[in-house]
């Protein structure tokens, strides 16, 4: 008994000094040349979120238990494409976003990023970012209170699509897929830690795809699938196979149209029921959700628009 009102006790204290931070940050531009701080006020802004929300005191990690959660929720990221400054989008669970939350800091150095949920709570407690130097990162709570930033390796420039749709290989950890500018993919498998390993040819050929999107499973088999468009306007999607050597089946066309949308992603579970959605932003910043409903051969529902304006972002 005693453990559990010092854990509780630790964790009030941890999302006071949180909210305490960010109030002196939020809304304080760092300079363009800080990144670290940056992802780090990132960080503090989503454990934040969490311990106001009551989504759990914080987004420390921890070990994986009965309870775990096999589709995750994310907020979305969004740049400010004039100024540069970051806002978060964090879920309302009823398959929308909540106002954006200003988080004040520079974020015009970021490629690609993407979120882990590693410890299997619902939420991410780490991130992998790609700055447009080509150097990767990955920012992580090394206790309730702490963040640090390690740097994983550089030369992601040759890239031109990198992310991470969960766990691939069936290892338990989230790893990485990213494609080449010759149109190869590649898989690299993650450790909690943030490392990852030498990269793996998945094949040729993905560079007639103009958007690639995942995050979770989509067809209900546990494994985690991905989606890609064509440049025709075609959704394809590709199931996983839980095999690192060839970690996709033959792909299955979902449908066309979909080159009515400039960006689309996928941040999880978006409505609470446990699946995998997409959300798609249109040419004049209309946004919609695609609600994941589990057939293999028809994996979304008809699109629900869910916000306006959000053409002046880059979202990430």
């Amino acid at each position: 008994m005693k453990f559990v009102q010092r854990r509780a006790f630790q964790r009030a204290l941890a999302a006071t000094a949180i909210a305490a931070a960010m109030a002196t940050t939020a809304g304080t531009a760092f300079a363009a040349g800080n990144p670290a701080d940056a992802k780090e006020q990132r960080a503090k802004a989503e454990a934040r979120h969490r311990a106001q929300a009551g989504d759990g005191a914080l987004a420390a990690p921890r070990a994986a238990g009965a309870g775990r959660v096999e589709t995750p929720t994310f907020s979305m990221t969004a740049v400010d494409k004039k100024t540069g400054n970051l806002y978060l989008y964090f879920p309302d669970r009823q398959g929308g976003f909540k106002a954006r939350y200003d988080v004040g800091v520079d974020f015009s150095f970021a490629a690609f990023e993407a979120d882990v949920d590693n410890d299997k709570d619902g939420y991410g407690e780490s991130t992998w970012h790609v700055d447009k130097s080509g150097r990767m990162t990955y920012t992580y709570h090394v206790s309730e209170f702490d963040l640090d930033t390690k740097t994983i390796g550089g030369g992601w420039q040759i890239y031109d699509k990198v992310l991470s749709p969960g766990n691939l290989a069936g290892a338990g950890e989230a790893d990485i897929i990213a494609r080449d500018k010759a149109g190869v993919l590649w898989l690299y498998l993650g450790y909690a830690d943030g490392r990852v390993t030498a990269r793996t040819k998945v094949g040729g050929g993905w560079g007639q795809y103009t958007e690639i999107a995942g995050q979770g499973d989509l067809n209900g088999d546990g494994l985690t699938d991905i989606v890609a468009r064509d440049t025709a306007g075609v959704l394809w999607l590709y199931t996983g196979s839980g095999d690192r050597n060839d970690p996709f089946n033959r792909r299955t066309k979902i449908g066309g149209g979909w080159n009515t949308y400039n960006r689309i992603l996928s941040v999880g579970d978006l409505d609470g029921d446990g699946r995998t959605d997409l959300v798609a932003r249109a040419d004049n910043g209309d946004l919609y959700r695609y609600s994941g409903n589990g057939n293999t051969t028809d994996p979304f529902d008809n699109r629900v628009k869910i916000g306006w304006g959000y053409n002046i972002y880059n979202l990430i």
